[in-house]
């Protein structure tokens, strides 16, 4: 690419950008704060009525010894910081979060020795141990540690202080979203966790973007707005924290912060269905956007958090038809089948640094196992892969002249995005069928000018897609397998699959060709598998999937 057309596309890019992040960003790439040494405010006792949160499983496996992201490191090699590792497993291995994982208080020799190692080595302000987001992570879960029994020492308390100092210099205006909201968890937890007139200012600062931010980020279905069910999830466990730290500490607020976290049961019980219609039934969740197993807590986890706090038992979502109007997705679960259709926009305007270019695209699990799927996310950065992993061809749904709907780059870019058009949900009389059609115009940029329109039509038993595109293009129709399917060409026109059960699927308009493929449900992680494609005759694709309506297993 040209630099005209690097500038026009960074111009597409960034005109999307709200003024608050325009003037964010200059302030905070020019201002240089200096860190904060006066001494810790004094702490409070641990809440009596602390609620122990999320587990999960443990990454500090040995003294000093890290498994993150399905990657094995040792201090001693990798330190702090510097190259080495990606830049995504350093932020992991300063988020600190052993501290609160399953059994952690087996291992509290181990944390008192790495918070004293990590003191000792991250000189404040420096580094990416003190970015923000990192920096708000690790200030809730030392604080839950000493919530929890864990004792932070007088030296590591005055180096809590001083992360909440630097903090409260460098909330991240520029980017909003799920980055400013733990921004904001991080004051409220310091807040409640220290006393005296300058907590109280962290703890009104951090409630005042929250009252903000949950209005801004919380959709009136239920969804985190970046629409990502893994950062849903974790937006759900932000929550469920605040609920759970508010209320612990409730001697220490006002009236009406009271009756605002009371109002916010209802939000979190809006987010649970949401998380529960974006879930497969092998109780993971669907991998739209960028999403990975093992990032998020799981669905389980999250619900007997929540019960703990005094929530409704979960409920699973039924036969029939649901549809997350603000969202943009629906859910039709129907006789063993579970699919998930993406019918909505990539995100909000001004922060679609998690979507991917995959609207349209439809993920399938039959008799509690996924056929079609996503084909994930297993890293982030700006290389090749990132890329491939965002674009329309890693995904169940069609490009046209090889163009992927909405114009990712740069690891968290996007220029110009596909909108939705004309979402159309019929049910049959019966209860039993449904038809849902929607198009997009993402490739109406192209010089062909193509709209692509995609029927779905759900029975007993079976599945038709049919795409339809106007104006000119090279049209190309992808498939995705999971890899525990064994998929083979029965003629052109015709493709077994060998699962759970057996899937028949027959195509009109195209022929099918096969070819190896990946699938990456976890940062660090790739299994091979397959994917179809079908290279048509004219402007209509249809694809007909076939299945018995009771499972098989496969064969030895």
């Amino acid at each position: 690419m040209g630099p005209v057309a690097s500038a026009l596309r960074l111009l597409r890019t960034v005109r999307h950008l709200r003024w608050r992040q325009i003037i964010g960003r200059v302030r905070f790439r020019l201002s240089r704060p200096l860190p904060d040494p006066r001494p810790a405010p004094a702490t409070r006792t641990a809440p009596r009525h602390w609620v122990q949160g999320c587990g999960r499983p443990p990454s500090l496996v040995a003294p000093g010894r890290f498994v993150l992201l399905n990657e094995c490191r040792d201090l001693g090699d990798v330190g702090w910081d510097g190259p080495g590792v990606t830049h995504l497993w350093r932020y992991n291995q300063h988020y600190f979060e052993d501290l609160v994982a399953d059994d952690a208080a087996a291992r509290a020799a181990w944390h008192r020795s790495l918070i004293h190692d990590w003191i000792a080595c991250n000189p404040p302000g420096r580094g990416t141990g003190w970015e923000p987001y990192p920096t708000s992570l690790r200030i809730v879960n030392w604080i839950k540690w000493s919530w929890q029994g864990g004792t932070l020492s007088e030296e590591a308390t005055h180096s809590l202080a001083m992360q909440v100092r630097w903090l409260t210099r460098r909330l991240e205006w520029h980017l909003l979203g799920n980055h400013l909201f733990v921004n904001a968890k991080a004051l409220v937890f310091a807040g409640l966790h220290f006393e005296g007139s300058e907590s109280r200012t962290w703890l009104r600062r951090g409630l005042d973007i929250l009252r903000e931010q949950v209005t801004e980020q919380i959709l009136p279905d239920g969804g985190q707005f970046e629409l990502s069910p893994m950062y849903h999830a974790l937006a759900l466990e932000d929550m469920l924290d605040l609920w759970n730290a508010i209320r612990a500490r409730s001697d220490s607020l006002e009236a009406d912060d009271l009756a605002w976290i009371d109002a916010q049961r209802s939000t979190i019980e809006t987010m649970r269905r949401w998380l529960d219609t974006m879930m497969h039934p092998d109780g993971d969740i669907a991998l739209v956007n960028d999403a990975a197993f093992g990032i998020a807590p799981a669905r389980a986890a999250l619900h007997r958090y929540a019960k703990s706090l005094g929530f409704a038992p979960a409920l699973s979502p039924a036969d029939g038809l649901t549809v997350l109007a603000d969202s943009g997705y629906v859910r039709v679960q129907l006789a063993g089948m579970v699919t998930i259709l993406d019918v909505g926009r990539i995100g909000p305007d001004y922060l679609p640094g998690y979507a991917h270019a995959d609207t349209l695209s439809v993920e399938l699990s039959l008799h509690g196992h996924r056929v079609l799927v996503d084909s994930g996310t297993s890293e982030y950065g700006t290389g090749a892969e990132r890329l491939r992993q965002r674009g329309t061809a890693a995904h169940n749904t069609l490009t046209v002249d090889g163009a992927d709907s909405s114009e990712v780059w740069g690891g968290f870019r996007v220029a110009r995005r596909a909108r939705p058009l004309d979402l159309r949900i019929e049910r049959g009389p019966d209860g039993r069928s449904f038809r849902i059609a929607c198009g997009h115009n993402g490739f109406l940029r192209l010089r062909g000018g193509a709209v692509h329109r995609k029927t779905w039509t759900f029975a007993a038993g079976s599945l038709e897609v049919l795409d339809e595109v106007t104006g000119t293009g090279r049209l190309a129709s992808f498939w995705h397998w999971h890899p525990s399917c064994r998929v083979s060409v029965i003629h052109d026109t015709g493709l077994s699959v060998r699962g759970t059960p057996d899937v028949t699927v027959d195509v009109a308009g195209g022929v099918w060709n096969l070819e190896p493929s990946t699938w990456h449900p976890r940062f660090g992680v790739r299994q091979e598998a397959c994917r179809g494609s079908v290279t048509p005759s004219g402007r209509t694709i249809q694809v007909r999937f076939r299945w018995s309506d009771r499972a098989s297993s496969l064969p030895d």
